[in-house]
Formats: C-alpha cells, structure tokens, sequence
C-alpha cells in the first residue's frame, strides 16, 4: 500500500501517527539484532517504517533486503532511501524493478550527500544530479505504482543562508510527482513551524513530516547538529551541560525534550511525526508512551502473528506452528510457493512445493556464539542450555531467535522439567479456554472475541525414549502427534492428509477463524530445517572436538516430535505430567544441576 493513502486517511481523521527510520548495519550480528528490535517495535505501530541507503547505493541490496523482510515477515509498509549521488543508472533502474517486484510501493528519493573531496560536477552521471532527477524519473517509468516522498530542509539544506532557494527545489520536486516531504532533524519549533508556512506559501501542498531525533548521548548528538547545522536553542544546550557526562541523564533528558517539541507541535495540528531511531528502540518507546500514542493489542494484533502486507501473501490467514520462532526462515521458504487457495497457507500438489532454497545459519558470528552456548560435551551440558533458555537466562538457541514468547511464562518451569527429563523443547503453546481477544498475552483478532487453543509440545527425542512415549501415548485417545527422524521416516496416530487446528478465535459476526494448524506436510517441510540446526550449531566448532561430534550425532540420531494435547479443556499440566511419567518410569534421569522448583 502507498504510504500516502495511510497518512491522507489519518490527516482525514485528525488522528497521530508516526514512522520510524533505521539504517543497514554493517555487521551480520548488526542486521541479526535489528530485525529482532524491528520485530519488537512493530507493536509501537508505526504506519510505516523507511530504511535508508548509504552514499552510491552501497547498502542497495540490504536496503532492499531489509524493506523486503519488513513487509514480508513484519507485516510493516515500508519506505525504501534511494539517493542518486554518484549512482549508476543501471543500479537505479534495477532497484526500482526489485522494490516493485517485492511489493515495495514507497521511495524516499534523496540526492545524497556528496563524499569528501568530490566536487558535485563530478559525483553524478547526466541521468541523475539532483533528487528531482529521480522524482521524474521514477514517475516517467512507473507512473503512479510508487509513492515518492523527498526531503525537506526547515533550516537549509547546506547553510541558513539558503532556506527559500531550499523551498522553491523543494516545490520543483512535488510538481515533478513527489509525495510527501520528511523533513530533516530540528530542535527550534518555532522555526519549523514557521518553514512550514512558508512552504505552504510557496504552494506545496503535500504532508510534511517532522523529523524527530531523539538525543541518545551528548557528544553524539552534538556532532550530529554541527554536521547538519542544526540550530539548537540554548536553553538544550544550558540543560544538557551539568548531565553531558551522563549519558542515562541526556537519554532521559533527549525523551522529555522530544515529548516536549510534539506536544508543541500537536498544538498546532501536527498530527504525523518521523522518528530517526538510529536503530534504537527504548527512546522512541518512551515518548510514544508518554504521549500516549501506543495503540491497543487488537488494534496491531489481527492474527497471533505480524501479517504480511505483500500482494504474494495478502490473504495467508494460516500457518504451520513449526516455524513459529523462525518466521524469517519461513516467509523466505515459502516466498516462491504458489498462492493460498481456500485461505491455506500451501498446496502441496503445486510443482513448486519443495523446491526449497534455504541456508540454515546460526546467527551469531563463532566467537559470540561461544560467548551465549559455551562449549558443550555432554548431553547434560545441552539439556542445561536448553533450561537456562527456557528460564530466561539464555536469550536464544539455534531454533529460536528470541527469548520463550510471553505466552509460555506459565509453563517455563514445566519446559525446564521436560527438557531435563530428556526432552530437547524447541516450540511450545499453553492451553486456552475463551480468553478474551483483548488479553495482552494470548490475544489476537477483532474487539469483543474469544481465543482458544490446545496445549502442544515440540521436541527432540532420543530412540530409546521415544520408544516408551509411543507405547504409553496409545492410552490416551485425546493426544496426537507427529514424529520423524532425519531421513524423513514419519510416524502418527491421526490422518496425516489432514491438518489439526491448535489455535483458533471465535469473534462477533465472523466465522470461526483457525490461524494456526499442524499438518504432516508442512511438518516435512520443517524437519529439514529443523535438523540442519544441528549441523549448524556443531560448525561453531572445531571438527575435532567434543563439541561438533556431540551436536552432529544428536542431528543424526534423535527424532523430531511434536505432540496435541486435542482436549483443550485440560490444564498443561496434564500432558507435561504424562511425559515427565514416562521418563521417569523409563529409567531417565534428570541431570545432576541443582534445578530450582523441581521435585
């Protein structure tokens, strides 16, 4: 969608909204980070977020990268940079194919600023100078598939000096077919406020947004302004000068000013405002929350997960729980399959299904992947990551990026129990009866609605424990489950052609709504993935060691399983209580780690 519609609407309405910016990490640790922090401030709500692309299309391809995972994995409207600044044609002219082959409909074009020593004659090629260059380029190729926006200069793009030359480039750029305006940083209000005027005045008649950069640190902030002239009043100045060497206290100090200027600026019937994160996240949560802007769960939360906003997947309203804590992996995956008929997220007969191009990586460099996993020797040794993950002491394993999801805080000490037992959990769902749709933990969906689900379990297993789970699980009708080695062996107990709903949601007016389902295929699908973890973690590494022959025989010889407990009414602890009866009857012991809460 065109960012431009979302912000008209909101104008229309009166309401606030805001966007975020970041930049592409140098680092692949960087990138991992800021995906997950991207993640996370998807529940701020920004109406879109912008990623910005370094001098000469350098970051090109990550830019796209990451404006292609906000949309696809995050369900974010982005906003791709494109300067033109010592460019080449080619390099536009295919980025602008790419962003539109990825559903990307927004482009903030920029001119770019020109690298030390190069004189502006010799930084372009005659296709592009300046960003209007751009503007009617993009318009003249595409014609109305992308919103543009371009850049704004309340103080002067290069000097004070050069404010009312700055508006009249500035309307050359709107005629053209830009937009919107996002505006660079400022401190003054007044003076924003009054450069707006006279924008208007001049006949630009497009939103313009503020840019809003909150102060992280002094001497940051201090280069920031004197690289940008940006005219701080002194009254910042004389407040930050007893805390500079504080940083917690500038911090503190940059949000109470930021709240400040929007409070000011919503006085006057500002009501979007553009965040410059610099790939941050408390400061800017800060003053929306101060600010009360930050939206309510179900007005963010329609699925249990980030919907995709791309055309490809517009419609997917299910999901194989699997690759619940790899929704990078998954949407990557399943990005060429065909389109979901019958609201599924998959049709196994299409020629497509299976040709599944993937790189399993541990998303760590070795040396930090050392740092969180140590160097483990022994099943003990994992079972023991695995419980300090599942108590919050790990931030994450190869099968889960992010620390154990809200949901099942109520069960971590029950997960704790089970892997100690000798089950290695990578995947796990509480039971819920009729909770409301509004819950901040298991909510999801329209007002007024009601979510259930059923308690299910996914694990590694040894063979000879899953020996003993598959002789007493035949006592209990109510659980099914799936398991499969390596090679691709499946065992089940229900019909596999079949899907089996663990969550679904029963809302005012609409059909009953099931966004979450096991199915054997999509289970296949996963074991892949799910194996080459362990293949992954054992490159971290040397060949020779403990370490790798340990990781590499447990990919090799244990079982992928994932059971359903299907009678939802049932506490958890029902079936964590079953598995913890057979592994103990079964003569596996707990490991010798004092375990806090166990019996």
């Amino acid at each position: 969608m065109k960012i431009i519609d979302k912000i008209l609407k909101r104008e229309e309405e009166g309401a606030p909204y805001w966007s975020f910016e970041y930049f592409p990490p140098k680092t692949q640790q960087g990138l991992v980070n800021l995906y997950d922090r991207i993640g996370r401030m998807y529940n701020l709500g920004p109406l879109f977020i912008d990623v910005t692309w370094r001098w000469g299309g350098k970051s090109s391809d990550l830019t796209l990268e990451i404006c292609s995972m906000g949309q696809s994995v995050y369900g974010l409207e982005t906003n791709m940079h494109m300067t033109c600044t010592n460019t080449s044609f080619d390099l536009i002219k295919n980025a602008l194919a790419e962003a539109k082959e990825n559903g990307i409909q927004n482009i903030l074009a920029l001119r770019g600023d020109l690298p030390r020593g190069v004189n502006e004659e010799d930084a372009t090629d005659a296709q592009f100078r300046y960003a209007v260059d751009l503007v009617k380029y993009t318009r003249r190729e595409y014609g109305d598939f992308f919103c543009i926006s371009v850049a704004g200069y309340p103080e002067g793009c290069a000097s004070p000096d050069d404010v009312e030359k700055d508006i009249l480039y500035l309307k050359e750029k709107v005629d053209a077919g830009a937009d919107l305006v996002i505006t660079q940083l400022f401190y003054d209000v007044d003076l924003y406020l009054d450069w707006v005027a006279r924008c208007r005045k001049a006949g630009i008649s497009v939103p313009i947004l503020p840019g809003i950069m909150p102060i992280q640190n002094y001497n940051g902030f201090k280069r920031m302004t004197e690289l940008c002239k940006i005219r701080v009043p002194q009254e910042v100045w004389d407040s930050l000068e007893d805390i500079k060497e504080d940083d917690q206290a500038v911090k503190n100090y940059g949000i109470e000013l930021a709240v400040k200027m929007i409070r000011e600026l919503r006085d006057s019937g500002v009501n979007g405002f553009h965040f410059y994160t610099l790939n941050l996240e408390r400061s800017t949560q800060m003053i929306l929350e101060k600010m009360n802007f930050i939206p309510k769960v179900d007005e963010i939360r329609p699925l249990p997960w980030a919907q995709p906003i791309s055309d490809k997947r517009a419609r997917e309203n299910v999901r194989p729980i699997f690759w619940r804590n790899q929704t990078r992996n998954y949407i990557a995956r399943t990005a060429n399959w065909d389109e979901f008929p019958n609201g599924r997220w998959g049709d196994s007969r299409s020629p497509a299904y299976g040709e599944l191009v993937h790189g399993v990586q541990i998303r760590f460099s070795t040396e930090n992947a050392l740092k969180i996993w140590g160097e483990p020797a022994s099943l003990k040794d994992v079972q023991d990551l695995f419980i300090s993950y599942c108590r919050g002491q790990l931030s994450s394993l190869p099968w889960s990026d992010t620390p154990l999801l809200p949901e099942s805080d109520s069960i971590r000490d029950q997960l704790a129990q089970l892997n100690a037992a000798g089950y290695l959990t990578i995947n796990s769902q509480p039971s819920a009866n009729s909770v409301p749709s509004k819950d901040p933990v298991h909510g999801w969906g329209p007002p007024n609605g009601f979510v259930y689900k059923k308690a299910y379990l996914e694990f590694f297993i040894s063979p000879e424990l899953l020996e003993h789970v598959l002789a007493r699980i035949r006592n209990h009708p109510t659980i099914t489950y799936l398991v499969v080695n390596k090679k691709g062996e499946l065992q089940s107990n229900f019909d596999t052609e079949s899907p089996n709903a663990v969550t679904w949601g029963v809302f005012p007016g609409k059909e009953i709504i099931q966004p979450t389902i096991v199915e054997s295929i999509s289970f296949l699908a996963w074991k892949d993935e799910a194996f080459d973890f362990w293949s992954a973690w054992s490159k971290v590494y040397q060949p020779d060691s403990p370490s790798h022959k340990l990781l590499n025989d447990l990919g090799e010889k244990w079982y992928l399983m994932n059971i359903v407990e299907n009678n939802y009414l049932e506490p958890d602890s029902k079936l964590h209580d079953l598995l913890l009866d057979i592994s103990k009857s079964a003569g596996f012991r707990k490991p010798t780690a004092e375990l806090n809460g166990f019996s």
